[in-house]
């Protein structure tokens, strides 16, 4: 399949509601899935990887209701209507189910798309087997099989490459028949989303202690979690790319369901993209009236940007095709670790090289260096215009 994108000088205009996190959403099913009762979920998200999330917990004999906007999950024991759990493409659902299966009540098999058979979690399956929980591949790749039974505790290193594969752990942690200690060596990435995980299972009732240095977890055993009725918040990373537009064209957008361009006040891992935004001189201004956020001008070069990925993972992708458009070089530092998510985004964002962008990536940081025009390019599979 090709994609064909006719460009426009035209202004962009009009009014859009920002989704529900995805990031939260995937947590509070989780952990609804865990707590014996049921717990409601309002600001249901769409996202195809919250889908596959819902999947899995169904496949493991959750009941997961939609209502409206809302979901209605009846935790309990997880009891597999069979023995494969597929993940699909989300590695959040891949990372946090395959500890968490332990807790069903047989062995199954955590598996996903083909893609997912290349992507190694040997750290993440070495942590779990120290905490006594039962996993195997011989590739360190899914498929992955999963034997049931309570973990054992313990003290277990991990480093600090992926915040998924510590909130996998804080997340099986409570259940275990010990005390269980997460301690975190090396470079400590996207540590705003393992905070997230630990404010969202005190929300459920299940506590983690946290060092004055924040590296390491101590978690008592034995916990049982508790029915939660919860609002997802807007999501930051679906709100970016209409930002994003609105700040390479003329524009006037409204994003309704953001209420605060302060990254402090907004409840998301990626709230920071808002303030580098704004030092970009992305003109966003809160419409109380309107019930959003807003965007309006007559055209403007935005402002190159340094940024540490560590903080903000996700946002690496929109964050390039902006600093495309920006006036100086951009640097993106701290980049490897985006190269393990779903796919190698450092390497799509090169691709924007073919579009008359200019890019360059020495291993460990990315730098785009803004273009005074775009260049159109054609070709017999596709027809771009612009950076």
């Amino acid at each position: 399949m090709h994609l064909a994108v006719a460009g426009s000088a035209e202004r962009v205009h009009g009014s859009v509601q920002v989704p529900n996190s995805k990031y939260h959403a995937h947590r509070a099913l989780i952990l609804a899935s865990l707590a014996p009762g049921t717990s409601r979920i309002t600001g249901l998200s769409d996202a195809r990887h919250v889908q596959y999330t819902v999947g899995a917990l169904r496949a493991l004999g959750i009941e997961v209701e939609i209502d409206g906007d809302t979901f209605i999950v009846h935790g309990g024991p997880y009891r597999p209507r069979r023995e494969r759990i597929t993940v699909g493409s989300s590695g959040t659902t891949l990372y946090f189910m395959v500890g968490l299966a332990a807790l069903a009540d047989r062995d199954v098999v955590v598996t996903g798309q083909k893609y997912f058979e290349r992507r190694p979690i040997g750290p993440l399956l070495r942590a779990l087997r120290e905490v006594g929980v039962d996993v195997s591949s011989p590739t360190d790749c899914p498929p992955i099989r999963v034997g049931h039974g309570r973990p054992t505790g313990g003290v277990v290193h991990i480093a600090g490459t992926l915040s998924q594969w510590i909130s996998a752990l804080l997340l099986i942690a409570p259940f275990a028949a010990a005390h269980t200690t997460v301690i975190v060596d090396g470079p400590f990435n996207e540590r705003s989303y393992v905070d997230l995980t630990i404010r969202m299972m005190a929300q459920f009732g299940l506590q983690v202690a946290v060092s004055a240095d924040g590296r390491r977890f101590d978690i008592a055993p034995n916990q049982t979690p508790r029915p939660a009725d919860l609002q997802l918040p807007p999501d930051i990373g679906s709100a970016a790319f209409g930002l994003a537009v609105a700040g390479i064209r003329p524009a006037d957008v409204l994003l309704t369901g953001l209420h605060s361009i302060d990254p402090a006040e907004v409840d998301h891992p990626e709230a920071e993209f808002l303030g580098i935004a704004r030092d970009m001189g992305l003109p966003m201004v809160v419409d109380a009236a309107a019930g959003g956020v807003r965007v309006q001008h007559d055209g403007l070069r935005l402002r190159a940007t340094e940024v540490d990925c560590r903080a903000v993972p996700d946002m690496l992708p929109v964050l390039s095709a902006m600093a495309a458009f920006a006036d100086g070089e951009s640097v993106f530092r701290n980049v490897e670790h985006v190269r393990l998510k779903e796919s190698d985004r450092v390497t799509s964002m090169l691709e924007l090289n073919e579009m008359g962008a200019d890019l360059d990536f020495d291993g460990t940081d990315l730098r785009i260096r803004g273009s005074p025009a775009c260049t159109a390019r054609t070709s017999p599979r596709s027809t771009t215009t612009g950076c």
